[in-house]
């Protein structure tokens, strides 16, 4: 079987495939879980993506900021 066409469509086309993807993962979960729920979802998956680029740039930077939220031995 020719796959030449899918590595042409992936290539030329990637954002209108990562877009098109990312709306039917979205559908699946709104179908399966609710409006609400998926936007619990995707606030998870936003704050684990916001702490993980922020341990690969800067790891001390997370410790600080956990040091202001919840402070060392304070009440």
């Amino acid at each position: 079987m020719d796959w030449e066409w899918l590595r042409d469509l992936a290539q030329h086309h990637r954002n209108k495939v990562i877009g098109g993807l990312g709306g039917l993962v979205l559908a699946l979960l709104v179908m399966r879980f609710g409006f609400f729920w998926t936007l619990f979802i995707l606030l998870c998956c936003g704050v684990g993506y916001w702490v993980g680029k922020r341990l690969d740039d800067e790891p001390e930077s997370l410790v600080q900021l956990l040091d202001r939220i919840f402070p060392p031995g304070g009440r």
